[in-house]
């Protein structure tokens, strides 16, 4: 019996058109796979944009309240209806507290120092910088 080659014609042709069809199947899957990513992105994002709707729905309805109206006046804007006595606690005067408190000296700008620096070593009453090898050796 003659042996048979392992590759025939037809299977040849028949990888090929299996290699076609994957090739063929490969873009529009991919396509599918993204657009299904950008829908459920989408999706979430109705999420968050209504329930920031019911939020504010939630807010506006608030706002037509009389009595939330008065509450919020009187605790943001100090509001004091007719009859009524209020007060004001003041805070103590923080600005004498902090005028107490040295303030520390201000840090000249690095060009400054620079300049201080190379006419101190003009002049010869600078300071010599201790190098690691001197500090090392004393």
């Amino acid at each position: 019996m003659a042996k048979r080659p392992q590759l025939t014609g037809r299977a040849a042709i028949l990888a090929v058109v299996v290699c076609a069809i994957a090739m063929s199947l490969a873009y529009p899957v991919r396509e599918y796979i993204s657009l299904r990513r950008s829908i459920a992105e989408l999706r979430a994002e109705k999420a968050s944009v209504e329930a920031e709707k019911q939020w504010l729905l939630a807010r506006d309805r608030q706002s037509r309240d009389p009595n939330w109206i008065k509450k919020t006046a009187k605790e943001r804007l100090h509001y004091c209806g007719p009859g009524e006595k209020c007060y004001v606690v003041m805070e103590p005067d923080q600005t004498r507290q902090q005028a107490a408190v040295k303030q520390p000296a201000a840090v000249p700008p690095w060009y400054q120092t620079l300049w201080e620096s190379v006419e101190a070593t003009d002049k010869g009453t600078g300071r010599r910088a201790v190098t690691e090898k001197e500090s090392v050796g004393q």
